[in-house]
């Protein structure tokens, strides 16, 4: 008789298993738990594929779409089904580029071929069928060197340079029919777990590629294009391509060559360029008199906020900053979570009615005492700060919910002027593989947490489903109403993020929850020489969390 192992499935229902057993089947007697497909597994909180065999006793668990990580399996198994339907349909003709995320899907586009809405109509049929087949998606540990290889005789040069910059002796690529990729995260076990996704034409050569959400698992909602957006990501995108980065390669060709400093200040000139045009469009429009600043997460709203002063101060304007903080609500008062918790995201945590009396009594002319919120004592609090506007001042109010009309539904339309501020990023680290925005926030965020609050990035990572849920009901249902979009990405700051944000991940144990996403994130950051900071400028949006900004006492 063979060797036996115990499975604990989530810390209990023990059961007995040959070793050597494949995830997948000890997953098959855990469906009933879930309502979706499963996807991925944990051995002993180490994230692994469900074709991995088990060798010993363990503590297992696995996820469907509805998870984030789940969700993340079946995001890059879609992208890994379109290359490969391109792949049969197209041959050699053409290649598939994924560039950004948009409402919940992905701009992607075909190059090589001249596409219309039925040839991606085919595409999609051509996708159901590999679904049909059930094609196994196959793990194959190669040669680093012999993977760039590859690649160069595919004329997949973006991949092959991406490889130059990993140190890793062997790396893994995915199979399936004629098909080799190169993902820097994990996919699912088979073409058949992917069973609802949509295509969507947009114009030219690009179409949108949507899939149920971790929000929204039951199945795929009609694209809703967000033009004010798509542009903002288009024109990033073409000045990426003008100063010669479009991939991770790029930008670890430059900075190999000791030229991190030229980049630096480029992006720099970009990010100031953008409130410059901004501060004009205001400056212009003497009818407005607020202007309102949101966005998600480490987005960069305070810096921004502060280098858009000074800007409209050189143009002639005296703007005053209110916080929306010291409008809270007396703790006692706010609401509540269905868990019990403080509902402090919450429009109703605000004292909206005195918010708004106050900006009609600023904008008549009259003196306001602005309060002052004690986070100590959780109460509103009044210390004689005595503001009084201009004729030619202007009042800046950045926070959540700046871009929801409810917020300041006593003040006129036309005197506001609104803007959505997120690091839309164009920066890839090959055609196949995208960096999630939200990536780049989750990194920010680490760093500044770390830096500035005592929490370790584990805290940070374990609260960031609640962070997103926020943004989920508060921020981008709002961002169309916005009359400016404000791309506060950086084309170089993943590199400078690594040198901060490395060892915070590698600090956090391997039983912790976050363990697996910490992984991810490591993974992800081996496709980025580091950036040293010296020369970002002292009132650069990524000082606001690394530190050493101008504009905060450090």
């Amino acid at each position: 008789m063979g060797k036996k192992i115990k499975i604990s499935f989530r810390g209990s229902d023990i059961k007995e298993f040959d070793a050597g057993v494949t995830l997948y089947e000890i997953s098959t007697f855990y469906k009933k738990y879930f309502n979706y497909p499963i996807l991925i597994g944990t051995v002993d909180n180490d994230i692994v594929e469900l074709s991995e065999k088990v060798t010993r006793s363990c503590t297992v668990n696995f996820y469907d779409r509805s998870s984030e990580v789940g969700n993340g399996i079946y995001a890059r198994t879609t992208q890994f089904l379109l290359i490969l339907a391109v792949k049969e349909l197209f041959h050699e003709e053409a290649n598939v580029v994924i560039e950004h995320s948009i409402d919940k899907g992905y701009y992607c586009e075909i190059h090589g071929i001249e596409i219309d809405k039925p040839i991606i109509r085919n595409l999609e049929e051509k996708m159901r069928e590999l679904v049909k087949e059930d094609l196994p998606i196959e793990k194959i540990s190669v040669s680093r060197l012999d993977a760039m290889k590859y690649f160069e005789r595919q004329k997949q040069s973006d991949k092959a340079k991406v490889l130059k910059y990993i140190s890793n002796t062997y790396i893994n690529l995915y199979h399936a029919k004629n098909l080799y990729d190169y993902f820097y995260g994990k996919v699912a076990h088979t073409t058949g777990q992917i069973d609802d996704f949509k295509l969507t034409y947009i114009k030219d050569n690009g179409f949108v590629l949507s899939h149920p959400t971790s929000y929204n698992p039951e199945c795929t909602l009609d694209y809703v294009h967000h033009q004010r957006l798509f542009n903002k990501f288009l024109e990033y995108t073409k000045w990426g391509r003008q100063i010669g980065i479009s991939n991770a390669s790029d930008l670890n060709e430059i900075v190999s060559s000791g030229k991190a400093g030229n980049i630096i200040r480029l992006a720099e000139a970009y990010y100031n360029n953008q409130l410059a045009a901004i501060s004009d469009k205001i400056a212009q429009n003497k009818n407005i008199k607020l202007i309102l600043i949101a966005g998600p997460s480490s987005s960069g709203k305070t810096t921004s906020c502060k280098k858009l002063a000074v800007n409209l101060q050189s143009r002639g304007l005296k703007p005053h900053q209110i916080s929306l903080d010291d409008y809270f609500i007396d703790r006692d008062k706010t609401p509540k979570l269905e868990n019990g918790n403080l509902d402090t995201e919450s429009l109703k945590a605000l004292d909206v009615t005195l918010f708004n009396k106050h900006l009609m009594q600023l904008l008549n002319g009259e003196k306001v005492e602005i309060p002052s919120y004690n986070f100590v004592l959780g109460k509103r609090e009044y210390n004689g700060n005595i503001l009084q506007i201009g004729k030619d001042d202007v009042i800046l109010v950045e926070g959540l919910h700046c871009l929801n009309e409810d917020l300041t539904m006593a003040i006129d339309r036309g005197m506001k002027y609104k803007i959505y501020i997120s690091p839309l990023t164009q920066l890839n680290i090959d055609h196949h593989n995208r960096i999630h925005t939200s990536d780049t926030r989750k990194l920010r965020r680490i760093v500044r947490d770390s830096k500035y609050r005592g929490h370790g990035a584990s805290e940070t990572l374990n609260k960031w489903n609640d962070i997103r849920d926020g943004e989920e009901k508060y921020i981008f249902p709002y961002q169309d109403d916005a009359d400016e979009m404000l791309n506060s990405a950086l084309v170089y700051e993943i590199g400078v993020l690594k040198t901060y944000a490395e060892p915070l991940l590698f600090n956090i144990k391997e039983t912790d929850n976050c363990y697996p996403e910490a992984l991810r994130l490591i993974n992800f950051l081996r496709n980025f020489l580091p950036i040293p900071s010296e020369e970002v400028p002292n009132d650069s949006v990524i000082r606001e969390f690394i530190g050493n900004s101008c504009f905060y006492k450090n």
